[in-house]
């Protein structure tokens, strides 16, 4: 499959492949990437079966080195550039052989870890002849987990080529959702728009000045660009659809952007880094119920828990057991309600609040402190009670500054009229501090 890739490439010639901090490339300029990568890594002697990590930005020369190795068989572990504890950690796990670190400006250096990978999942993928992809979960409450996937099949899944669009690329390829957006847009011959940085402005400059029509995004961003009123100063009319996923969408922010960009499509998906993305049909642009299925996959509900079988599943952890069912069904930990075949997502039970027998869900009680005039951004958590077990925390993020005690009254006061009283927040913080990881997505800390 990566080869007939590369032959699109070929055949789309002169279309743009990439747009890179405002520099076109071409699919015959990444073509001639890819045979570059391909010299380079023969002289180097990394060849099929080889645990890689591939370190850099969404360039030109990390997708054609994906590519490339890919196209030989290596199991890629594509990571953001770094030093120190963290890298290391993923070197280790990942059983990481030869290191290649791309600097963005043409340089690039190759490192052999002197490391020998033996983990029965590499094996399966050598002995199978087909490429690998290892990537690791967010590991906001510990050690990330080391998900190995097949790369073969997730390349088989998107076809022949359709609509070309130009997309751009938020979700970095650390991510799935940003390997997702890469190779889709690749294989169907359109135009993938990277950033600097991921600023609501820096964002919708990039939409305006290069004509984007899918963004591909989480709801924690959205938030932020409703916020900032970036997308009143920039012309975003080439806007044809906007996906959201990765974290729940409160329903207040879903029905603000609804209203910023009325002409725009909004869609959520719905994908694990352990299954790949699934197909998904929103019930409305202001809704949050949704169809899941598609070709591929296959889901089930146990006691309130969303359950997914995939052709595209992870062959499993490299450092953790996989809670996969004797019938190939995966345990998402994403508490659900259903509609008939409609599905919402509640959010991950491990992020559930029990108070005195009841549960809360942080992103209902989000959704309802977003309405509130002056709060711009709201994360809430559960704090242990000796006499309830837990109550609701919630720290807010402020438009305007406000007295702490008086901001306290009002949350408690609103929410009280929106909320069951368990819900309610009974501890408030505000604090100026960011609340989202690098992969923007909200940063909670489980109950």
């Amino acid at each position: 499959m990566t080869s007939s890739l590369i032959d699109r490439f070929r055949d789309f010639g002169d279309t743009d492949a990439l747009v890179v901090d405002g520099v076109r490339y071409t699919y015959a300029n990444l073509a001639e990437r890819v045979r570059d990568w391909r010299t380079y890594l023969d002289e180097h002697g990394v060849g099929a079966g080889q645990v890689v990590a591939l370190e850099g930005a969404c360039d030109a020369d990390v997708c054609a080195a994906f590519v490339a190795l890919a196209d030989r068989g290596g199991i890629t572990v594509p990571l953001p550039r770094s030093s120190g504890a963290k890298r290391a950690e993923y070197h280790e796990t990942a059983e990481v052989e030869v290191a290649v670190v791309v600097d963005g400006k043409g340089g690039r250096v190759l490192e052999r870890t002197g490391r020998t990978a033996t983990h029965a999942l590499h094996g399966r993928l050598r002995d199978a002849g087909t490429p690998g992809l290892v990537l690791f979960s967010s590991g906001t409450t510990g050690r990330s987990k080391a998900i190995v996937l097949d790369l073969g099949k997730m390349l088989a899944q998107y076809g022949e080529p359709s609509r070309a669009r130009r997309t751009l690329g938020f979700l970095s390829i650390d991510h799935i959702g940003g390997i997702n957006t890469l190779l889709h847009t690749l294989n169907h011959g359109g135009t993938l728009v990277t950033v600097s940085d991921r600023r609501p402005d820096t964002v919708c400059a990039a939409i305006a000045s290069f004509g984007v029509e899918v963004l591909p995004t989480t709801p924690t961003f959205l938030n932020m660009l409703l916020i900032s009123h970036a997308h009143e100063q920039h012309d975003l009319s080439s806007l044809r659809l906007v996906t959201y996923g990765t974290e729940p969408m409160p329903q207040r922010t879903l029905e603000l952007l609804h209203q910023a960009l009325p002409s725009v499509r909004l869609k959520q998906t719905y994908g694990l880094s352990e299954l790949g993305i699934m197909s998904t049909k929103s019930k409305g642009d202001g809704s949050l119920w949704v169809k899941l299925g598609g070709a591929g996959f296959a889901y089930r509900i146990v006691e309130g828990i969303l359950w997914v079988r995939s052709d595209t599943a992870m062959l499993g952890y490299l450092n953790a057991s996989a809670p996969f069912d004797a019938d190939g069904f995966f345990n998402t930990q994403d508490a659900v309600e259903t509609d008939g075949d409609y599905v919402r997502i509640l959010g991950r039970v491990t992020e559930l609040i029990n108070v005195a027998g009841e549960k809360v869900y942080p992103s209902e009680v989000e959704s309802v402190l977003l309405e509130m005039p002056n709060v711009a951004e709201a994360t809430v958590s559960g704090r242990p009670s000796h006499v309830t077990g837990m109550v609701v925390k919630a720290t807010v993020k402020l438009v305007s500054p406000a007295d702490p005690r008086e901001v306290t009254r009002q949350v408690r006061e609103y929410c009280g009229r929106r909320l069951e009283a368990y819900k309610v927040p009974l501890v408030v913080e505000v604090s100026d501090a960011d609340q989202h990881s690098d992969r923007f997505k909200k940063v909670r800390t489980p109950a």
